[in-house]
């Protein structure tokens, strides 16, 4: 079967990957296929919900045109150096024309060992690969940009990490996998052309538009700026905490990348984090803006010798556009918090009003994702629904007070402006139990219906589904805090 593989990044990038074939898998097994996006990648891709399609899920066949590589890159980890990280335990098959005419990546994630394993097994245990699974696909249905998942595998191999495993591959779709540590390891070789050529490669692939201009480095620069500050403010508004945004995990295209100790909020808390390895919260949800300006400025820095000859002027030049970027952070979030209140024209007073609902949350403990569904519901005359998650009425009835009055400026309070606010605002997203549960269930039991009902759910995340009320609601409070962990 042919599936019209190109491979331009092996092409045009010979410094920055080695050619790598993956480990065969003993018995695999197809847990899960995405067949609404395998119909956006093309007729040929829908065919691969069979037996063949199971081979090359699996890694045991190579199917034809594809080089499978491993890329190169390097990347801060939780703000120190490593010069040499690259894809440890990942092969890119190669790159499909979608039906679109937009270029993409395929990608074994967990399928062996590579020349930048570092002594690992190059391996993934089965629950990583479910959990990204759901959670990548969450986030396409919420809206937020991000790699797909187009299949999970259970190989049928024992991985050994802390405990034996079943082990499992998942097929990671991207608009490509060149990350900000790509560019670092550019750097980190001193060759200018290196840097110029995979500068070029990523400007031709991700933003054609600059292509021809006069200062195309200092429009790229400011254009990956403006994907992943839209992508951090979109992280925020559905209180999505990424857990591990080094600059090895922060994408030149702007897509969420790494679902390791990811999670979502439950209860309002600007300094929660879940990361077992972030003993310092680094990356923790109020610190991600903070991080992305850091990750940025690490962008930066890679690129000063493409700006101007004299480096003390390309230095000023990238700090004058970095200078700009918390700026357009704030406009950005604004507008995404904003439009979750129900104003769509934003004026003098609204981040006032949002700060104050965000501090009454904050005090009230109440959960982030049913607040702003349930501001949509008060509208229709549901107001049990909110004030339920507040025990201090008083507070939140004074701000609906001054929430109404906005609103009635810009327009009327009624049933078309809940169903606009239930447009952007979820019912359902991968709550942190009940994602344990399902991959629990998976794990232990070899039981995917948990897993099958909440990717169900949170693939239709904004649509009230009948007698689903345990998928609205945060798990019980209790003394152990939740964590996570990376899965490698």
């Amino acid at each position: 079967m042919e599936l019209n593989f190109e491979n331009s990044f092996a092409k045009e990038l010979k410094d920055f990957y080695e050619f790598t074939k993956a480990d065969k898998s003993t018995s695999p097994k197809l847990i899960k296929f995405n067949e609404s996006l395998a119909k956006e990648l093309g007729p040929e891709w829908e065919n691969l919900k069979s037996d063949y399609g199971l081979l090359i899920f699996s890694g045991n066949v190579v199917p034809k045109g594809s080089q499978p590589l491993s890329q190169a890159y390097s990347g801060h980890q939780f703000g120190g150096f490593s010069p040499l990280l690259g894809d440890g335990r990942a092969i890119l098959l190669g790159e499909v024309i979608d039906k679109d005419n937009i270029r993409r990546d395929i990608q074994l994630k967990g399928s062996g060992r590579t020349i930048f394993s570092r002594g690992g097994d190059g391996k993934s245990s089965l629950g990583p690969v479910l959990r990204e699974y759901l959670i990548s696909e969450a986030m396409h249905s919420l809206n937020i940009p991000t790699t797909r998942a187009l299949a999970a595998v259970s190989s049928g191999d024992d991985v050994l990490r802390e405990k034996v495993l079943p082990g499992g591959i998942l097929t990671r779709v991207a608009s490509s996998h060149i990350r900000v540590g790509t560019f670092q390891y550019a750097s980190t070789t001193g060759d200018l052309e290196k840097i110029r050529a995979l500068s070029d490669y990523s400007i031709n692939r991700h933003y054609k538009n600059i292509s021809q201009k006069k200062e195309k480095y200092i429009d790229f620069f400011e254009a990956v700026c403006e994907s992943q500050l839209n992508l951090v403010s979109k992280w925020m508004g559905i209180g999505f905490i990424h857990g591990v945004m080094n600059t090895d995990n922060m994408t030149i295209s702007g897509e969420t990348i790494d679902y390791g100790p990811c999670a979502f909020m439950d209860r309002y808390d600007p300094n929660t984090f879940f990361s077992s390895i972030d003993t310092q919260g680094r990356y923790a949800y109020l610190n991600q803006p903070l991080i992305l300006l850091w990750n940025l400025a690490r962008f930066a820095e890679t690129l000063i010798p493409l700006i101007d000859k004299n480096e003390q002027n390309s230095i000023n030049i990238l700090t004058q556009k970095l200078s700009l970027i918390q700026g357009r952070y704030e406009n950005a979030w604004l507008k995404v918090m904003s439009e979750k209140i129900g104003i769509t024209v934003i004026q003098d007073g609204d981040l006032k009003l949002i700060n104050d609902l965000l501090d009454i949350m904050k005090n009230e403990k109440a959960d982030f994702t049913l607040v702003f569904r349930y501001l949509a519901d008060f509208i229709i005359g549901k107001e049990d629904l909110l004030l339920s998650l507040f025990e201090n009425s008083k507070k939140i009835n004074e701000w609906i007070i001054n929430w109404k009055n906005r609103i009635e400026k810009e327009g009327k309070f009624d049933k078309s402006l809940c169903t606009m606010m239930k447009k952007i605002n979820p019912l359902y997203i991968p709550r942190n139990h009940l994602v344990e549960y399902a991959l629990d269930e998976a794990l232990l039991e070899e039981n995917y219906k948990p897993f099958y009902n909440l990717l169900s759910h949170v693939t239709n995340p904004f649509d009230e589904i009948s007698s689903s009320e345990d998928y609205t609601l945060p798990a019980p409070i209790t003394d152990k805090p939740y964590k996570t962990f990376c899965g490698t």
